[in-house]
């Protein structure tokens, strides 16, 4: 990486791709390309309790307004995250995440007043400005602003003047909706009671906007965990979930996340091709999308085409180095389908793993690996937290294609001591 040659040590994205054992593509190794960009947090300048999810809102809708834009590289939302409140060195940021250019922004809400302070600066260029703006509106234009700021940057970028947004999709007029929904994003994957808020915020929402897309497949997502992880949801809860994703494509058939989402579900519905084809929709409109390409791999996995899947893990890793849990947890599952047992164990050996519920897979990749005594001490944590589980109970529920081509993982299960 010729271009950040005055900063030591390698890139994030390498550490990452290293901690999965194989061996990675070239391609995904490369210098950072032209359109390359990680949107850093936006800063909060409000200063009132309640305002900082709006500005992380505000963030996260134009990292997925550029992830749309041809030709684009855009870094995933976690793993520009893991640098909000942190001081910033824009030039060794861009060198960890391989990125060319790096924006950022504060935001200041004020009653019905907004104001958003933008630059743009070329990090392989010594850290260069090379546009910066300010935008003083009504609160109600904050779309208005997503759209100019998303538009303003591919020409600083491209050289190309555009007319319009850069992405088409439904955007509620209703601040209220949004501020429920931007609440929302993803607390399906924190806790039961996050999950539970989240359930009601949203149809609160859909209440106030019913034609809101982004409301309602995050609700699907609240209805499937609910049944699946969190014992709380009715025996309606995958009937619902399918109700909600198949109305948010239905009322935006522009908007990737909601193929994407809707591939999820229908997995779970055992509707594989149906699923596949959501999910493939979902890429083909933005391929930029981490999560989108990481449950794409969690779908090739349950109908067992290892080895697909492990190339789209490959893929999402590069655009989200600081990856969720799950990431890990669906690639170690991978490779211990492909008998790579101690690859398994240094993907899934992380902190992220170690609190959530894919704990119980580093058990059977360490009992595969022939660590027996490490692999029942993780086992017996994940019991102390999940004393319910048992391999039988988790059988009859996974969403697989054919249980007998998942037997390695269940062999490790047994080995762990994991109840049958």
């Amino acid at each position: 990486m010729s271009n950040f040659s005055d900063i030591a040590a390698d890139p994030l994205y390498l550490t990452a791709l290293a901690s999965l054992g194989s061996s990675v593509p070239a391609k995904l190794t490369a210098a950072p390309s032209k359109g390359s960009i990680a949107v850093l947090p936006f800063v909060d300048m409000s200063g009132e309790v309640g305002h900082e999810h709006f500005t992380d809102g505000l963030t996260e809708d134009i990292i997925t307004d550029l992830s749309n834009v041809p030709g684009f590289f855009v870094i995933a939302r976690n793993s520009v995250f893991a640098y909000k409140g942190k001081p910033t060195d824009v030039r060794q940021i861009a060198h960890d995440l391989g990125v060319k250019y790096i924006l950022e922004g504060s935001a200041r809400r004020a009653g019905q007043r907004l104001r958003i302070d933008v630059q743009l600066i070329d990090a392989s260029e010594g850290g260069n400005h090379i546009w910066a703006e300010r935008f003083d509106r009504e609160l109600a234009d904050i779309f208005e602003v997503q759209d100019e700021v998303s538009r303003r940057i591919v020409e600083a970028i491209t050289g190309r003047l555009t007319s319009g947004p850069v992405f088409e999709k439904y955007r509620t007029s209703n601040i209220e909706a949004y501020d429920l929904c931007v609440k929302s994003r993803g607390q399906w994957l924190v806790s039961k009671s996050a999950n539970q808020s989240a359930q009601a915020n949203l149809q609160k929402a859909i209440s106030i906007d019913p034609n809101y897309a982004e409301a309602h497949y995050e609700l699907a997502m609240t209805h499937l965990f609910s049944g699946l992880h969190y014992g709380d949801g009715s025996n309606d809860y995958l009937k619902n979930a399918l109700d909600h994703a198949n109305k948010a494509v239905a009322l935006d058939p522009r908007d990737a996340n909601a193929f994407s989402i809707q591939g999820f579900v229908l997995m779970y519905d055992h509707k594989w091709d149906e699923a596949g084809k959501a999910f493939a929709k979902s890429l083909k409109m933005n391929p930029n999308d981490a999560d989108a390409l990481a449950s794409m791999a969690d779908y090739k996995l349950r109908i067992c085409k290892f080895q697909e899947a492990l190339m789209h893990m490959y893929q999402a890793f590069r655009l989200n180095p600081r990856a969720n849990a799950w990431y890990y947890w669906t690639m170690g599952e991978i490779q211990i389908e492909l008998g790579q047992y101690e690859d398994a164990v240094k993907t899934l050996d992380q902190p992220e793993v170690r609190q959530s519920v894919a704990r119980r897979v580093l058990a059977a990749a360490l009992a595969l690996s022939g660590r027996t005594e490490q692999a029942k001490v993780e086992a017996t944590t994940f019991m102390a937290e999940n004393p319910d589980w048992t391999i039988t109970l988790w059988a009859n529920s996974v969403a697989i294609v054919d249980l007998l081509s998942v037997k390695s993982v269940i062999q490790g299960y047994r080995l762990a001591g994991l109840p049958e």
